[in-house]
């Protein structure tokens, strides 16, 4: 599909994690974002650290390659006191995306949860199924986006693809 660079932008969003990696790539050319496509990449669970890693790695490669996003938007890693794990594990695989998309030569835009959730709901604080709730009503989808992690990578791209599209105006 040839784009013109200045008329369209395509973002590609990510929700990073070992298990699951959502992704959501949206054409900005109009008012109105296109849905290109959106997915997960999975991981088995039982597979050790490294067999995990190169699986997202090579799976996210082919996905920049297909996709050919002008910009890959991620959410910036955050720890909760009470979930410090969590944090560990989403930061092995926000780092294989840094790496994909450096590797692809894709700019990388970081967007915090809270901004995301706050452009999308209204409120920065917002729950996974009020998110998936509003990326149903954005994109006008028969079903609630699932997994979770398909919803917020719709979100994140959504998110980043119109302050991209508010920078170049």
């Amino acid at each position: 599909m040839a784009r013109t660079p200045h008329a369209t932008v395509r973002v590609l969003g990510i929700d990073p994690g070992l298990q699951i990696t959502g992704y959501a790539a949206l054409d900005f050319a109009g008012r109105e974002p296109t849905l290109v496509e959106a997915g997960t990449i999975r991981t088995d669970a039982k597979a050790d650290m490294p067999r995990r890693i190169a699986q997202i790695h090579a799976d996210l490669a082919e996905i920049l390659g297909e996709l050919s996003p002008d910009v890959v938007a991620i959410e910036q890693l955050y720890a909760h006191y009470k979930h410090p794990r969590t944090a560990i594990l989403m930061a092995h695989a926000r780092g294989i995306v840094l790496l994909a998309a450096e590797q692809a030569g894709v700019a990388v835009r970081n967007l915090s949860a809270t901004k995301v959730k706050k452009s999308l709901t209204g409120n920065g604080h917002a729950s996974k199924q009020q998110v998936q709730r509003a990326v149903q009503t954005v994109f006008r989808l028969p079903q609630i986006p699932q997994p979770p992690d398909v919803a917020d990578a719709l979100a994140i791209a959504l998110c980043a693809g119109r302050r991209v599209k508010a920078r170049s105006r």
